[in-house]
């Protein structure tokens, strides 16, 4: 038997309105990989499952070769398992590295389940089995459709307040069923990012731009969503939403005027999509220290809270452990930090851009894929904050 876990396995939920880019994204996200147009020397994406993959690539090869946007999937619930495989190094520590394969599991939430009732019992428990399934997740994506943005210019409150209200209502729909003997929740998705999908279409605006006009148009609607999950979790101090922003694009795409059909889809050219392996695996660790720092969380919560997170930490920094301790005696104690996280999570979450590329460049030399992999993760996000698009919650 290994003696270390081969797997590590990051839940992520992916929530829009019909017609918000779902099914184009996970697509855009795969397909490259598989087309042979994007590699990667660390490691490989494969599918889990032989078919769902063929249809991911199928979209995508019909975005690219015939310029056709994939059907609409109405009131289909998927979670796509794509695994990212490290590639083999040719050093011993390969064989002791914490995992060998990332396994994403995104939960893709049917958008109509927000904007439409039951229309049988049978639908209804399907609707709670399924949002179930997705609790397990640390990160939520939650679409905000570039299209809708640009059909109400200058009445964008009129489409983010029916956004927000109608998923609001429907968390509270849920609420009686999801909590069911229980006072609230302990495992449930704490960073919600909200994510300008069809960024392509509003091409002069950066992620400050799309926060600036959220808050300024429908910060009152952001503030009740917050309120609402708030009721459902325990400890809802360790919750972001509305702190996380990001530009998303799957492809560039040209619409003809007369009824908005695709003329052209240029799938090369892509926003933010590298960053939804960061977002997933990495942004919870860090949240974790940070909420850990400024208030009291129980023990239950801090499980499920970024699970795994010191397996994560420690193959971010390479198991150096005396590097670990010199690290951790430059990092100031607050409150709790010092008895509910690990000296590992504490140096992972606040190393400097510069020891991270350090520790990125060895690891790059020396063939351990893993670390290379995950000190990648963590300056992709800075890189995305200083290209502006990417905003993470400082709290």
């Amino acid at each position: 038997m290994a003696k270390y876990p081969r797997v590590r396995e990051q839940h992520i939920a992916v929530f829009g309105e019909s017609g918000s880019g779902k099914t184009v994204l996970v697509s855009s996200f795969y397909g490259p990989a598989q087309a042979g147009v994007k590699s990667n020397d660390l490691w490989d994406l494969v599918a889990d499952e032989t078919g769902q993959g063929n249809r991911l690539l199928q979209n995508y090869l019909g975005m690219r070769d015939d310029t056709k946007a994939p059907l609409a999937t109405r009131f289909e619930s998927t979670t796509y398992y794509l695994s990212v495989k490290l590639k083999n190094g040719d050093n011993p520590a390969s064989k002791k590295r914490a995992f060998d394969t990332l396994r994403l599991a995104w939960h893709d939430y049917p958008g109509e389940w927000f904007e439409e009732s039951p229309s049988s019992e049978e639908e209804a428990n399907r609707r709670i089995d399924t949002f179930r399934s997705l609790l397990r997740s640390d990160v939520a994506l939650f679409l905000v459709d570039g299209q809708k943005l640009l059909d109400y210019e200058g009445q964008e409150e009129r489409y983010l307040t029916s956004l927000l209200a109608n998923f609001r209502q429907g968390v509270l729909r849920l609420k009686e069923d999801l909590l069911a003997d229980e006072d609230c929740l302990t495992e449930f998705p704490r960073i919600w990012v909200l994510a300008l999908s069809k960024a392509d279409l509003l091409p002069d605006w950066n992620v400050q731009t799309f926060r600036d006009l959220v808050i300024r148009k429908a910060n009152d609607d952001v503030d009740r969503l917050r309120e609402a999950i708030q009721g459902v979790v325990e400890t809802p101090g360790a919750l972001s939403i509305g702190e996380d922003f990001m530009l998303l694009s799957s492809a560039k795409f040209e619409l003809s005027p007369a009824d908005s059909a695709p003329v052209d889809i240029d799938v090369t050219q892509q926003v933010g999509l590298d960053l939804i392996l960061p977002v997933a695996s990495v942004l919870p660790l860090e949240r974790r220290v940070q909420w850990s720092e400024r208030m009291e969380i129980p023990r239950k919560v801090l499980d499920s809270l970024a699970d795994g997170a010191e397996v994560l930490a420690l193959a971010l920094l390479g198991g150096k452990l005396l590097n670990v301790d010199q690290l951790v005696a430059r990092v100031p104690r607050v409150g709790r930090l010092a008895r509910v996280a690990l000296p590992a999570l504490i140096a992972a979450a606040r190393m400097s851009e510069s020891r991270l590329r350090e520790i990125n460049a060895t690891a790059r030399e020396k063939h351990d894929y893993l670390t290379a992999m995950l000190t990648q993760f963590k300056l992709d996000l800075a890189q995305a904050v200083t290209d502006k698009l990417f905003i993470r919650s400082l709290k």
